[in-house]
């Protein structure tokens, strides 16, 4: 088997193939290889604008980050968007196409396995080496008919497959072999074999069960990950809820876990922030006191309004302001703020409207001509640098968009009250510029802001990742998979792109 391309599957969703993914990326781009991550087919409701004003899951884009390379729509080519329990929005090649329920998808991934190959194709054109993430299983049973997503991909490209497993989740060699021992005498033979992830404690004590998992499977371990505390990389989908406050007198920020949450990664910056305690609030928690109160993206805004309502947010947020509070609305939690919420074609949900919180004065129509933008700009009436990304299908108008949030090279965005409480806009990532983050917290009422450069963060962390790999895995053994020679010596680190 000669080829440019391997896959990493995972035991379970979690498990660490997009971290390992990214890891192995930045390795390769250090030996100064050509190299291009891709996930044939993503679900998620955390994503991206690519450079060609495409929509792909965010892990992608964190992992072209470890390439060095912007992301671009062929590195995600199948997204799938859940708006509720059985029905997703299908993005192919960057663009919504429509809603479907399971069964009817089910049917389509034919179709849509066209543009896999044909995505991966052109990379493969592109780049040296392609390092391909599955999607939670490949043993799930009920999902390996017409399967786009693990095996049904490598075996239509003919890659070699590494699954790798969370020790820390527990049973991690009944989850190594019973993957193996479900799936087919083909796929196991591709499967070349296994990456340990996140073990705590001496390395050394594994020896005896990865010995006897070499010698039960007739596989390779190719090594054993260990846990690195205090390690950061942009979740996938899982709500990461572990901050880093070590400040006496914190901002107190509150986040409602709506069940549709979209692009909850905008919030990182702040649960990484040591003067910010970031809290995320599940359905069935008391809503504490705090100094701001973030209402965040929605897949499904209507129907994620009506959640806040029953769960008492909307007398909690009344309250809030009457004691001086801010609130902070972006994307569908601006949409949220305002009178109403108009959805004609019912593309989100049902055809109909709804009053929303009637905050600020302006109303909201959703349309299908989803809105995807990088932007750059400033803090409205502030020299202060802002950039981030727009995905939405609404658009909104009214008297309170006169005093805008943002103000881009070509438009204004957002909206801010009168008495300055409230801050709605359609502006992702938001908190990433040091600067912007700096200020929004000093707006919320945290006296002595620090500036924290999340980017630099985020690349340290893709570094430290990749130099477990270089440690820990025999990378002789796994590039021995590929058309490819990498030197044992680490080259100089170079500067990457960021998001």
């Amino acid at each position: 088997m000669i080829t440019n391309t391997i896959m990493i599957q995972g035991t379970t969703s979690d498990a660490g193939k997009s971290t390992f993914v990214a890891g192995l990326c930045r390795v390769l781009h250090r030996q100064g290889i050509s190299v291009a991550p891709f996930k044939p087919q993503n679900m998620a409701l955390n994503s991206a604008v690519t450079t060609d004003g495409g929509e792909i899951g965010r892990a992608q884009a964190v992992q072209a980050q470890a390439c060095g390379l912007e992301p671009h729509i062929d590195m995600n080519p199948v997204l799938l968007k859940p708006s509720s329990d059985q029905n997703a929005q299908i993005i192919i090649h960057g663009k919504a196409l429509k809603n479907m329920n399971a069964r009817d998808y089910h049917q389509y991934k034919t179709v849509a396995m066209t543009a896999v190959l044909e995505s991966h194709q052109r990379l493969s054109q592109q780049y040296d080496i392609i390092i391909v993430e599955g999607a939670g299983s490949p043993a799930e049973i009920n999902l390996r008919d017409r399967d786009i997503a693990n095996m049904g991909f490598a075996e239509a490209v003919d890659c070699p497959v590494i699954i790798i497993a969370d020790i820390d989740k527990g049973g991690v060699f009944a989850h190594l072999t019973g993957t193996l021992n479900l799936l087919s005498q083909s796929e196991q033979q591709r499967t070349k074999g296994f990456v340990i992830n996140r073990f705590r404690g001496d390395i050394s004590l594994l020896t005896p069960g990865t010995d006897w998992l070499e010698a039960f499977t007739e596989k390779t371990v190719y090594g054993t990950l260990p846990y690195l505390m205090n390690f950061h990389l942009e979740a996938e989908d899982a709500i990461n809820s572990e901050n880093i406050c070590d400040s006496d007198n914190p901002l107190k920020v509150i986040i409602p876990v709506l069940p549709r949450i979209s692009n909850h990664t905008d919030f990182d910056p702040l649960r990484l922030h040591p003067q910010v305690d970031c809290q995320f609030i599940a359905a069935d928690a008391d809503i504490p006191a705090c100094d701001l109160i973030i209402l965040p993206g929605s897949k499904n805004v209507r129907d994620d309004f009506n959640w806040l309502k029953q769960n008492g947010w909307a007398d909690h947020l009344k309250k809030h302001l009457r004691y001086g509070g801010k609130v902070l609305g972006i994307c569908g939690g601006f949409q949220m703020l305002g009178k109403a919420i108009h959805d004609p074609d019912g593309i989100e949900t049902t055809a109909g409207s709804i009053e929303a919180f009637n905050l600020l004065d302006f109303e909201t129509t959703l349309n299908a001509d989803k809105q995807l933008l990088n932007v750059s700009g400033v803090l409205a009436g502030s020299d202060t640098k802002v950039s981030g990304y727009e995905i939405h299908c609404g658009i909104s108008s009214g008297k309170a968009l006169e005093n805008p949030a943002l103000v881009f090279e070509n438009k204004n965005d957002g909206a801010v009250s009168e008495d300055n409480q409230i801050i709605g806009t359609y502006c992702h990532g938001l908190f990433e510029e040091q600067f912007s983050c700096q200020s929004m917290l000093q707006w919320a009422g945290l006296k002595n802001a620090q500036a924290i450069d999340y980017f630099q963060r985020r690349e340290d962390d893709i570094n430290r990742l990749a130099d477990s790999i270089e440690e820990h895995i025999d990378l002789n053994a796994i590039f021995s998979l590929l058309d490819i020679n990498v030197s044992k010596q680490k080259p100089q680190r170079t500067v990457t792109a960021s998001l």
